[in-house]
């Protein structure tokens, strides 16, 4: 397998990427959506240019993402059919079962629903229409953005993130006021009971 990245510079179509993870936070596909309405036309090319996203080769040789989920997903509900990848990996000869084992190992699946709660591959949606809705992650992007925690290149970072401030904030607090929940997990995020966390920069307490 080599892991030497790969441009794909023929287009792939959104709807025959798998995903490697099984939820999104909605708030932040609406926000790359409106992000996505701002480009003047003749810039979508050029955002779509350097936005390639990374996918790896699986059995019957379909394309899994395994980053910009919530990306690809926006791009669709604006009407784009699609992208440019670049090939991370090559684990098409694989069988299924190995195959998620191996992904898992190099943190490429993300096998978790959208309560936190482990799922078995099988339960993997297809496609990117069947990712369910996690409003902590979404709540994770948010604080990230406004300095409660630093970006990491940690895989599924926001995701260790939503399930810490799961144990601590329900979704309906989410729901009912997203901008009091921000604040509220901010300063969650910044408690030293945090800092296992990838990019956590509170502090620590002696």
């Amino acid at each position: 397998m080599t892991r030497i990245p790969e441009p794909r510079l023929s287009p792939v179509a959104i709807l025959d990427l798998r995903p490697t993870q099984m939820s999104v936070g909605l708030l932040e596909v609406q926000r790359k959506r409106a992000q996505w309405k701002t480009l003047p036309k003749q810039g979508e090319e050029r955002y779509l240019g350097r936005h390639m996203v990374p996918v790896v080769m699986g059995p019957s040789n379909r394309p899994y993402l395994i980053d910009h989920h919530h990306l690809a997903l926006a791009l669709h509900e604006e009407g784009i059919e699609h992208v440019l990848t670049v090939v991370q990996g090559d684990l098409s000869h694989l069988p299924r079962k190995l195959f998620w084992t191996v992904m898992e190992r190099y943190c490429w699946a993300h096998p978790f629903d959208a309560e936190g709660t482990r799922q078995p591959p099988s339960a993997m949606p297809k496609s990117l229409l069947d990712l369910a809705d996690d409003p902590h992650r979404s709540l994770a992007g948010e604080v990230r953005r406004r300095g409660g925690y630093a970006k990491s290149v940690q895989p599924f970072a926001e995701f260790l993130w939503a399930d810490h401030f799961r144990q601590r904030m329900t979704r309906k607090l989410i729901r009912r006021d997203f901008q009091q929940a921000v604040a509220t997990a901010t300063e969650h995020a910044r408690h030293d009971d945090a800092r296992y966390l990838p990019g956590w920069c509170g502090i620590e307490h002696g």
